[in-house]
């Protein structure tokens, strides 16, 4: 938790699309005594921004409803808010952002866990990019910390390796 708690503690904004946000606000926003945590702490007490079409009343303090094109409203917020701005889950709209070339650091986290279903973080139809790693970590239980910055278009083999008999 120290480690997510430094995550958290550096954002300046976050942004998430409808679902996770409704999500948090049922976890993260009604703790009894949020400043104690240092994941719901910062959630908090920061700006919020929830991308939605149908969401009309957040209720979670500190929370903008961005109800136009997601892709517009992240550019103006990284144009006239300085610091960082995070998205937690929100698969959908990272999806859009990363489309977009509107992410500037992802980072991942790797369960030892096989999952055999779900939603896929990046589908197989979307653009292909090349990630820098920036950082790496992992944890005694074997959760990996993965840091990485956009890369610009990925370069791939052009040979093929000789068959060996």
């Amino acid at each position: 938790m120290t480690r997510l708690g430094e995550v958290y503690g550096r954002a300046d904004a976050f942004l998430f699309g409808r679902r996770t946000y409704e999500i948090f606000a049922a976890s993260w926003g009604s703790m009894a005594d949020p400043q104690d945590n240092p994941v719901a702490a910062p959630l908090h007490a920061r700006p919020k921004y929830v991308v939605s079409k149908t969401l009309t009343d957040p209720g979670w303090a500190h929370t903008t409803v961005l109800a136009g094109d997601p892709a517009a409203a992240v550019r103006e917020l990284k144009e006239r808010m300085p610091g960082e701005l995070q998205v937690h889950g929100s698969g959908q709209l990272v999806r859009r952002l990363a489309a977009e070339g509107l992410i500037d650091e992802m980072l991942l986290l790797a369960y030892p866990v096989i999952v055999g279903q779900g939603t896929r973080l990046f589908p197989a139809d979307g653009p292909d990019g090349a990630l820098e790693l920036v950082d790496s970590r992992a944890t005694p239980g074997g959760v990996t910390w993965q840091v990485y910055r956009p890369a610009g278009r990925p370069r791939y083999a052009t040979e093929v390796p000789p068959r060996t008999s």
